[in-house]
């Protein structure tokens, strides 16, 4: 091999190694698995993680990715050692990483390279990553969560939230916290709540024995017990009953009086974000007037796995996640589809006092 044709394999070499970050970074994932040979492999013993082809490369690489909050890889060169049409390598890395359900740090890396000429170029044979260093203290630093296509941020690219997967997984203790400073600071009353039966016995503390009461649509009351207190329990003016004894043709107008302004609603939400807003989604929209302001009182129990990052997340959650469930049950319970034709994002309370959120550190409901 003479010196001109090393060189250029050295050079072609580091701009594969250069192109794996910018792939992680963008988050391209079928460009990142393409960077290796078809039977290449991708071993990550500290995650762990080990993805052989392409396809496994492109498919773990997403689920990983789903899990970031943010993610910044910066590498360093390392070594090339040339052998003909193979050749073997290390490369140095730094990232900075947080994942959606709160785990954070900052590590020192190293990857292990070994590499293939193919007809389309230098390729990775195999990439091993081994950790050297590992912080997790809390990161002070945020993910700017900007629109994603405002071309206002280049990092724009790195901000796709979390896929339906991961919205079910229950958030950490620190997210809640976060969640629950940021409602305060909105004018919400935020209270961190153990699970469904803390906050079923605070619920009758907040509602009034024989206030009127309309609960909503929602599977995080029906499985409380919440739903049964409210509507059976005899304790209070319970709504939902009387609607459901009026004839919904002549009835119409009462209908629509009675569950537009009732002292209390007690509902759930689609989702919270980390910014402090809270999403309802709804078919018909029959119950979203009490939330918005036309209930004196609000009250909220949100499971811990409907904590999304903002309000774009919050709408995939909505669309990716609830809405699959709501329509399987739908279809169970009155044979028909459901859909999400009307949606209430709550920014703020403009009003102190009237709308308590309790959140709960379990996963209830959708």
């Amino acid at each position: 091999m003479n010196d001109f044709q090393a060189i250029a394999d050295r050079v072609e070499i580091e701009a594969l190694r250069g192109e794996f970050t910018d792939a992680a970074m963008m988050r391209d994932r079928p460009r990142l698995a393409s960077l290796f040979t078809p039977d290449g492999a991708l071993r990550m013993p500290n995650i762990p993680a080990e993805h052989i082809g392409r396809e496994e490369i492109r498919a773990g690489g997403e689920r990983l990715q789903s899990q970031w909050d943010f993610f910044v890889q910066t590498t360093h060169p390392g070594t090339i050692l040339l052998d003909g049409d193979t050749a073997t390598g290390r490369a140095y890395i730094q990232e900075l990483v947080r994942t959606l359900d709160g785990r954070q740090g900052l590590n020192y890396a190293v990857y292990h390279d070994r590499y293939q000429r193919t007809a389309e170029g230098w390729k990775f044979a195999e990439r091993v990553y081994e950790v050297r260093y590992l912080d997790t203290s809390p990161l002070a630093g945020a993910a700017p969560h900007t629109a994603q296509g405002s071309g206002t941020d280049p990092a724009d690219t790195t901000a796709t939230p979390a896929p339906a997967a991961s919205f079910a997984a229950p958030a950490s203790a620190e997210r809640l916290e976060r969640v629950a400073t940021a409602l305060r600071a909105n004018g919400f009353a935020a209270e961190i709540l153990d699970d469904a039966a803390a906050a079923r016995a605070r619920v009758k503390d907040l509602v009034p024995e024989g206030a009127a009461v309309l609960t909503g649509a929602s599977e995080t009351l029906r499985l409380s017990g919440i739903d049964e207190d409210i509507n059976s329990g005899g304790r209070y003016d319970a709504i939902r009953p009387r609607v459901l004894g009026i004839d919904r043709t002549t009835g119409a107008d009462e209908i629509r009086r009675l569950v537009a302004g009732p002292e209390f609603v007690v509902n759930s939400v689609a989702a919270v974000t980390e910014t402090g807003s809270l999403v309802l989604a709804s078919g018909s929209g029959s119950q979203l007037p009490a939330n918005a302001g036309g209930a004196a009182h609000a009250v909220w129990i949100v499971g811990a796995q409907k904590v999304v990052p903002d309000l774009s997340t919050a709408l995939r959650r909505v669309e990716e996640h609830a809405l699959p469930l709501e329509n399987a049950r739908a279809q169970a319970v009155y044979g028909m589809p459901s859909a999400v034709n009307r949606l209430l994002i709550l920014n703020a309370e403009p009003r102190p006092g009237r709308g308590t959120v309790l959140l709960l550190r379990e996963a209830i409901g959708y």
